[in-house]
């Protein structure tokens, strides 16, 4: 075990103890699904496995899998989730454990009841089930919460509620028989225990309603006496609950979460998580920097904390409920090691939990241990991950491209030395060179630009933050060739005729992608602003300037009029659109798609952002036909068949991009090989771009 003496972190890396459980440390790796189940719904153990192996050996302390469900198809909340409710499904759940307790970690299993969230599974899947909740509850009803999954309600009766307890004891019975450590009880969000807790929700009048906090409790309180009395009282069990639901009327409040927490331990759980539910403005919780997003909220809650555009967002509800229990508390969103030493030490709670930062780094422990934090890869908040989710795909990640696949996470010296030229330094050329120098081989890496990045340095001028942070990501893949000894050549483009002289084994061409404008009449005008144009100046200007610098200068000047007119939506539309708006553009964004929203977005980020364009005057227009572009503006035919003419002084198109292959196929037969990655194969975003350098660099 790595010696906590001399680090940053001595509380962070301070043994821990939940009941019976002993633990190396104070990190917690949350219960999330990754999606990697097969057709019959058994876990994939060749992609399962790698995951959950490079979890336990990047140095966690305790780790969930979750949230499995234990009432299929009624507890679901959408298609891939793990499912416990058979003891068919126990062999894979043991594979699992066992290779957890091989790097003294441990492992808890997370399960749930969708309750109203069922309502998300019946739009994907149509399965006709009915959601139930603790009572019943129209549409009207629920689109008045901002809850609406497209199904009313129905109440249960006492009996089905009887029959659920012991479906949770059932499931936790099978959890200790494959091996977990623990048992951990999700009911934050608007999860099925949420309501029966939340007034909001409970709106029945028995032993289990809305008259006291007692009954509102009792559901949850059996569920745990139920566990108990099947695994043991020595067999540690934890809830998580939300610490206050926000955006509502009647929610929970955190005098009535105090409550229910003293409740919780009285019957005997062992730790408390606390999460927060969000309706409304707040909706996204306790994905914290959702609410931040694309603004942070005016006035934000004061059990909110603000100072860190949602990094410790929830702590403060956290330090509320330690208040009050003797218990262990876990506290989420968005904690990096700094922020979660600092909680520890302040006393806000016991255990320092994460998600998607062990997603984009499961050696985050071992590297934070060792004091190497230019080490880790960073989570860029981009959701992407949560986006593949919500298509019923296996978790990806757009900075560790390992996620998902079958090889062990760890990269392994190569059997035989190459020479390794990679030409382009964006994404895809970095990480093929990072890849490529932990295999040991060779490598130098060209780029014609002053600047490691390529499309990132652009990206990052548009977007920034503590959300998607491109010039974190530069960053550290930057610091990880240059400390792996790739030998950078900037500001100098490849030249074919030194292929005789270096003699490369291999040759990976990463130089991007090409431009392709749309075809619009008048798409030459001087008030179009094209896609290459944009590029060249911005690339021209971050010769000088960092891109944090020529942001903050976009906001005295751009070469943009003040009406601003986006052709194309999706991704790059409304990231766009936001930028202009926040640097007081009029902005009109048009497509001749249905929707401009993209599915490559989160939906809660979706949802966000355009409640912000709406509230920010930005004119939307779906299903038009372009007729074309004059001195005044452009000619549209709307989706209702109407020509019109949306006056602007700059036409912005979205452009899609062709492989820049002419080098690539010009090498071809020139050397032993010679391989295009990243938009130079084939276009993609940010997260393809990774993956086709890691992939082919592996390989190598």
């Amino acid at each position: 075990m790595i010696s906590n003496s001399s680090n940053r972190f001595p509380k962070l890396f301070e043994p821990g103890q939940i009941g019976s459980l002993k633990l190396k440390n104070r990190l917690v790796r949350t219960a999330a699904g990754v999606d990697y189940l097969d057709e019959n719904d058994f876990v994939k153990l060749e992609q399962e496995l790698p995951f959950y192996e490079a979890l336990a050996r990047g140095g966690v302390g305790l780790i969930g899998l979750g949230g499995t469900i234990l009432d299929y198809p009624l507890g679901a909340i959408h298609p891939g989730q793990p499912r416990f409710e058979d003891d068919k499904f126990m062999p894979g759940y043991q594979k699992i454990t066992e290779v957890v307790h091989k790097y003294d970690c441990r492992i808890y299993a997370q399960i749930h009841h969708a309750g109203p969230l069922h309502g998300i599974f019946n739009t994907m899947m149509n399965d006709g089930v009915q959601p139930v909740s603790s009572s019943g509850l129209s549409r009207s009803e629920l689109q008045a919460m901002g809850m609406d999954f497209g199904m009313p309600l129905r109440e249960l009766s006492i009996a089905e509620i009887k029959e659920i307890v012991k479906k949770f004891a059932d499931v936790a019975e099978r959890g200790k028989k494959a091996g977990f450590d623990a048992i951990e009880v999700n009911d934050g969000g608007p999860h099925l225990g949420n309501s029966f807790l939340s007034p909001a929700w409970n709106r029945r009048h028995d032993e289990y309603g809305c008259d006291s906090l007692e009954n509102r409790a009792r559901f949850l309180l059996e569920v745990i006496q139920e566990i108990k009395n099947r695994l043991g009282q020595d067999f540690p069990l934890g809830i998580l609950f939300n610490g206050a639901e926000f955006g509502i009327k009647n929610g929970i409040t955190i005098e009535d979460a105090r409550e229910f927490a003293k409740m919780f331990e009285k019957a005997g759980v062992d730790y408390i998580q606390v999460r927060a539910c969000g309706y409304w403005e707040y909706h996204g919780l306790p994905w914290n920097e959702t609410i931040f997003n694309p603004e942070p909220l005016k006035p934000m809650h004061k059990l909110i904390d603000g100072r860190n555009n949602g990094v410790g967002a929830l702590a403060p509800l956290a330090a509320k409920i330690k208040e009050v229990v003797s218990i262990p508390v876990i506290t989420v969103g968005r904690l990096d090691p700094e922020t979660g030493e600092e909680i520890l030490r302040q006393g806000k709670a016991d255990f320092i939990a994460m998600q998607r930062r062990l997603i984009a780094d499961p050696e985050l422990p071992n590297k934070a241990a060792e004091g190497r934090l230019e080490d880790i890869a960073p989570c860029l908040a981009c959701m992407a991950c949560h986006a593949l989710l919500e298509q019923h795909d296996y978790v990806r990640c757009r900075i560790n491209a390992a996620m998902g696949g079958t090889q062990d996470y760890a990269i392994t010296p190569a059997t035989e030395k190459k020479k390794v030229v990679i030409i382009g330094g964006g994404p895809s050329g970095m990480e093929a060179a990072r890849v490529a120098a932990l295999r040991g081989h060779e490598v130098k890496l060209y780029e014609k630009e002053p600047r490691l990045g390529g499309l990132l340095n652009l990206a990052a001028i548009v977007k920034y933050g503590k959300s998607q942070d491109f010039e974190d990501m530069v960053r550290y893949l930057k610091t990880q060739i240059t400390k792996l000894g790739v030998n950078i050549k900037l500001g100098k483009a490849f030249d074919p005729s030194s292929i005789s002289e270096t003699k490369p084994d291999v040759v990976l061409v990463a130089t991007g992608g090409i431009p392709v404008m749309p075809e619009i009449p008048g798409i030459q005008s001087r008030n179009v602003v094209s896609a290459a144009k944009l590029h060249g100046m911005l690339k021209l200007f971050l010769r000088f300037l960092s891109p944090g610098i020529l942001r903050m200068l976009t906001r005295l000047w751009m070469p943009v009029g003040k009406r601003v007119v986006v052709v194309g939506g999706g991704l790059h539309g409304c990231e766009l659109t936001e930028f202009l708006v926040k640097r007081g553009r009029k902005v009109t964004m048009m497509d001749t798609t249905e929707t401009l929203e993209d599915k490559r977005i989160a939906g809660v980020n979706n949802r966000h952002l355009f409640e912000w364009m709406e509230k920010k005057g930005v004119t939307l227009l779906t299903g038009v036909r372009y007729e074309g572009i004059t001195k005044k503006g452009i000619t549209i035919i709307t989706r209702e068949g109407n020509r019109q003419t949306i006056e602007a002084d700059t036409i912005i198109p979205i452009t899609e991009m062709a492989p820049n292959d002419g080098l690539y196929k010009s090498l071809k037969g020139k050397v032993p090989e010679v391989i295009p990655i990243g938009d130079c194969a084939s276009y993609g975003l940010t997260m393809e771009a990774v993956a086709s350098g890691y992939s082919v660099a592996r390989k190598i």
